[in-house]
C-alpha cells in the first residue's frame, strides 16, 4: 500500500492544469450507455474511479476503450447483453450506482448491488428508488442487490420531489427519464455543475430536458440518443483544493489553467475574505499567498454554496488563521476523520456535532497520519507542506481515486513528495 512522504515547509510557485472532473465524468459514462451507437468522452482524468466503473460497464458486455494520453473514453453500448453490476465492482465505488437509472432507461431493466465508498457515514439510496418508483418503475431487494423493472420496457415517466436535494439520485433519475415514453418532473433537483453538464451533453445528442441549473427538471422522453461526443468539465474541486493550498503556504504564486471559475459558486466569495492576491480570467486563477491568513468561518451548503468536498481542506487552512474559526457541515456531518489526524500534526482543532471549532496560529510539525476518505486524505497532504519537518501520510489509494497524479503535480510546482510503495 502506497504512502507520501512530505518535506514541508515550501511555497507552490508556477502554473499548474487542472484536470477533468471524476465527478462529472462518471454521470457521462453512465449516460453513455443510452446511446444507439459510440460515444467519445473527452478530458476524461486517469484514476482509479475511472478504471472501476470502466469495469463495471464493461460488465454489460459494452466496449470501453481509453486512450490515457488524449484522455478520451470511447463507450459502445450496441453489444450490451447483460443488465446486472455485481457487488464486487459496485461495493469499491458509490457512483457505480448510477448503473441502476442507466440500464432501466436503456434496457427497462437494472440489478444493481447496493453501493460503497467512502468510509464516512451512511449515505443510504432511499431517495433514488422513491424518485425511480415515482417515475413507474417496479422496486425489490434481493440479497443486497437492488432490482428494477419498467412496465414493457420503458417507464411511463412521473413526478419526484427531493427531500433533500442529491446529485446522485438527481443523476440517477435523469438517466432513468431521458429514453421513458412520457414527461417527467424532477422537484428540488441539484444545481450542481455536474449535473448540468450530463443535461447539455444528453441534449447534444438528442434529449429533451429544460430546466439545469434550476431546481426544477422537465424530461420528455425520447426513443433515441444519437452517438457521438460529449465533453468533461474542469474539477472543480481540484481547483478549489488548489487555490486554498497556495493560499496557506507562505511565498506562494500559483496559476492554475483549464478551469473555470462560474463552476465554483460562492466559493470564491468566500475566498476573497482571505484577502490573498486573486487574479481570475476566463480560464485562468492566479493566487498569491500573503503573511497573514485571516480567520474565516464557513458552513456547507447545496450548491452554489460551499463545497462539502472541500471543508477539510478549508478547516486545515484555518489550523494556521490568525484567530479562531469554524467550520460546519450540514451536507454530511460525519464528515471529520481528519480532525484527529491534524491533531497529531499539531492543529488545534476539535469536533462538536457537526461542526469542528479551529484556534488558529498553530505551528504544525511532521509526524504520521492516515485518513479513511479522499477529501480528508488531501486535507492532510496540504497539512504535511504546510508542517515543519517530515509527514508520512498513509493509505494515499484514497488520493489516487479522485485526484490525477496529485504527487507529480504539486512536486512541479515546488512541493517535496516522495511516494513510496510497500
Amino acid at each position: 500500500m502506497d504512502k507520501f512522504l512530505i518535506q514541508g515547509g515550501t511555497p507552490l510557485i508556477g502554473t499548474m492544469p487542472i484536470s477533468g472532473s471524476k465527478n462529472a465524468a462518471l454521470p457521462l459514462m453512465a449516460a453513455a450507455l443510452l446511446a444507439d451507437g459510440p460515444v467519445t468522452i473527452n478530458n476524461v482524468p486517469v484514476l482509479h474511479d475511472i478504471f472501476t466503473f470502466n469495469k463495471v460497464i464493461a460488465e454489460t458486455g459494452t466496449q470501453v476503450t481509453y486512450a490515457r494520453e488524449e484522455q478520451k473514453l470511447t463507450i459502445d453500448p450496441t453489444g450490451m447483453n447483460s443488465y446486472e453490476a455485481p457487488y464486487d465492482l459496485v461495493r469499491k465505488m458509490r457512483a457505480s450506482f448510477y448503473m441502476t437509472g442507466a440500464l432501466l432507461g436503456a434496457a427497462g431493466y437494472a440489478k444493481v448491488s447496493l453501493p460503497g465508498g467512502c468510509a464516512w457515514g451512511p449515505r443510504p439510496v432511499n431517495l433514488h428508488l422513491e424518485g425511480f418508483r415515482a417515475l413507474g418503475a417496479e422496486i425489490e431487494m434481493d440479497g443486497g442487490y437492488v432490482i428494477a423493472k419498467a412496465p414493457n420496457g420503458r417507464l411511463p415517466g412521473g413526478t419526484f420531489t427531493m427531500s433533500p436535494s442529491s446529485v446522485g439520485a438527481t443523476v440517477n433519475l435523469v438517466l432513468a427519464a431521458v429514453r421513458a415514453k412520457g414527461r417527467s418532473v424532477i422537484r428540488n433537483a441539484a444545481m450542481e455543475p455536474d449535473v448540468v453538464n450530463l443535461c447539455e451533453n444528453l441534449n447534444a445528442l438528442g434529449a429533451r430536458i429544460s430546466g439545469s441549473g434550476t431546481p426544477v427538471l422537465t424530461i420528455d422522453g425520447t426513443d433515441h440518443i444519437r452517438a457521438g461526443a460529449m465533453q468533461n468539465t474542469p474539477d472543480r474541486i481540484e481547483t478549489g483544493t488548489f487555490m486554498i493550498a497556495a493560499a496557506m503556504l507562505p511565498g506562494s504564486d500559483l496559476t492554475l489553467t483549464n478551469t473555470q471559475e462560474h463552476d465554483l459558486g460562492t466559493f470564491v466569495n468566500t475566498f476573497r475574505k482571505l484577502q490573498t492576491g486573486l487574479e481570475i480570467t476566463d480560464t485562468t486563477i492566479r493566487v498569491r499567498s500573503t503573511d497573514r491568513i485571516p480567520p474565516v468561518s464557513i458552513e456547507t451548503a447545496i450548491y452554489p454554496g460551499f463545497p462539502t468536498d472541500l471543508q477539510a481542506q478549508w478547516a486545515t487552512m484555518m489550523a494556521l488563521a490568525d484567530g479562531k474559526s469554524t467550520v460546519t457541515d450540514h451536507i454530511y456531518p460525519d464528515r471529520f476523520s481528519y480532525v484527529p489526524e491534524l491533531v497529531r500534526l499539531g492543529g488545534n482543532i476539535e469536533r462538536k456535532d457537526n461542526t469542528v471549532i479551529i484556534r488558529g496560529r498553530s505551528v504544525l510539525k511532521g509526524a504520521s497520519v492516515m485518513s479513511t476518505d479522499l477529501r480528508a486524505s488531501v486535507s492532510l497532504v496540504m497539512a504535511g507542506l504546510a508542517a515543519q519537518g517530515e509527514t508520512e501520510v498513509l493509505r494515499v489509494y484514497h488520493l489516487d481515486r479522485g485526484y490525477e497524479t496529485l504527487e507529480d503535480k504539486l512536486n512541479a510546482v515546488g512541493a517535496r513528495i516522495r511516494r513510496i510503495s510497500e
